[in-house]
Parts: structure tokens; C-alpha cells; sequence
């Protein structure tokens, strides 16, 4: 029997595409290159940075061989800026712009490195941000304050959200731009329940419509019969 499966990525799914984002890391010791599927790992030799995928950057810091550089956006002053714009914008803030002339999007695209911009928050910036202060919480400076930032952005980002699913009762649309992957991921349950509950009333007051015009056409007709009968009577 098949599984019938949520349209969409689920939350671990858009996790598990996050662990291939970029990151800058600072090797402890010689490592030899790797080949990868998503390309040729040059060799690691201390104490040149090199970007490589979040999760093997992950797994050489569990293992003691690297230390991982937090891309700037993960700041308490840049983080403390979007907040700002955050809570005085009723828009979500601009998210990092691509390079130009790029056919890629993420996380193929260096959002993530320590020569990342810092004014703004990628695509997978939750995520990303939560794992590096999981595993990484000692290569980020102030995790403590980050981690609280990062909380309170979140919580202001998905009350966003809930406000602009108001709109769509007004047949208005929903403005996303800027929205992460694991806020629309964590969000479809809700906002499609919504849209389904909506689209259910719309067909109701249709067919209601649809039922009142019928009956308003008959009650027409019947009348100009009435009319008719009377001219011939006379």
C-alpha cells in the first residue's frame, strides 16, 4: 500500500537540502581532498580556509579536525538590524541577493561562507543557524545572544505569516518574498488548511448563488405566464 505523502518538502527534507550549503572552515590538521558528487574537495592544509558542504564541515567539527567560520549574517549586530527592520516593517525584510548573471539558487550559492553580506538572511538561515549553534556553539561568538535573536525573529516572521493569511480572506495575496525555506515549510500545514477552509466557503457561496439565480429565473418565469393567462382571458 502506497504512502500518501504532504505536497511539498517536509521540515527534515528542507534540513537535509540546507546540509549543502557552502561554509567557511579552518582546518586543523592536513586533510586530503575528496571527490564528491557536487564536486572535488580540494586538499585541507592549516590554517587556510576552505568552503566546504555544512555537513561535512559538521562532521569534521564533531571530530575535532576543523572549526567552522559562522557567515557574518549570523551576528548579534547584524541579526540585532533585522530584527529591527523586522518589527518595523509589516513586510518580511530583503533576503541576500544572488550574484549576477547566476543560474543557481540555493544552497548552491555562497550564502552561507564568511564572505557572505551580512545584510540580510538567506534562504535556509534557520536552519543553517540552528544547526552550526548546535554543533558548532563554541566557534560562534556570543552564541548565547545569537540564539536568542534568532528566536525572537522567528516569532516575529511566522506572526507575519499568520497576518497575511488574514488577507486571503479578502481574495488578496500573500506577499513571501524573503520567506526561508524551513518557515514555508513549517508554515504549509497551516496556511494550506486556510486556503482549503476558504476555498470550501467560496464554493458554498457559489453554489448558494448558483441556487438563489435559479429560483429568482423560475419565480420570473412564473410570473410572465400569469400575464399571459390574463390577456387571453380578456
Amino acid at each position: 500500500m502506497a504512502l500518501t505523502l504532504p505536497p511539498g518538502l517536509t521540515p527534515p527534507e528542507v534540513a537535509f537540502l540546507c546540509e549543502m550549503e557552502l561554509v567557511t572552515v579552518i582546518p586543523r590538521q592536513r586533510l586530503e581532498g575528496l571527490d564528491l558528487l557536487g564536486g572535488p574537495i580540494p586538499p585541507l592544509q592549516p590554517p587556510y580556509r576552505a568552503p566546504l558542504p555544512l555537513w561535512l564541515a559538521l562532521l569534521l567539527k564533531r571530530q575535532r579536525r576543523a572549526n567552522i567560520l559562522p557567515p557574518p549574517w549570523l551576528s548579534v549586530p547584524s541579526l540585532t538590524q533585522i530584527l529591527s527592520l523586522e518589527q518595523e516593517s509589516p513586510i518580511f525584510s530583503p533576503p541576500l541577493p544572488l550574484p549576477l548573471n547566476s543560474t543557481t539558487s540555493p544552497p548552491f550559492v555562497p550564502t552561507a561562507t564568511a564572505d557572505a553580506s551580512s545584510q540580510g538572511l538567506p534562504y535556509h538561515w534557520l536552519e543553517l543557524g540552528e544547526m552550526l549553534l548546535d554543533a558548532a556553539a563554541d566557534d560562534v561568538p556570543d552564541g548565547d545572544s545569537v540564539r536568542r535573536l534568532m528566536r525572537d525573529l522567528r516569532e516575529v516572521r511566522m506572526a507575519k505569516m499568520r497576518d497575511g493569511v488574514k488577507v486571503l480572506e479578502g481574495g488578496r495575496e500573500v506577499r513571501v518574498v524573503g520567506v526561508g525555506g524551513m518557515e514555508v515549510a513549517e508554515g504549509r500545514a497551516f496556511i494550506g488548511g486556510v486556503v482549503d477552509g476558504l476555498r470550501k466557503i467560496g464554493a458554498s457561496k457559489e453554489l448558494s448563488r448558483k441556487e438563489r439565480e435559479a429560483e429568482e429565473r423560475e419565480n420570473g418565469l412564473g410570473g410572465a405566464d400569469d400575464d399571459e393567462d390574463d390577456d387571453m382571458e380578456m
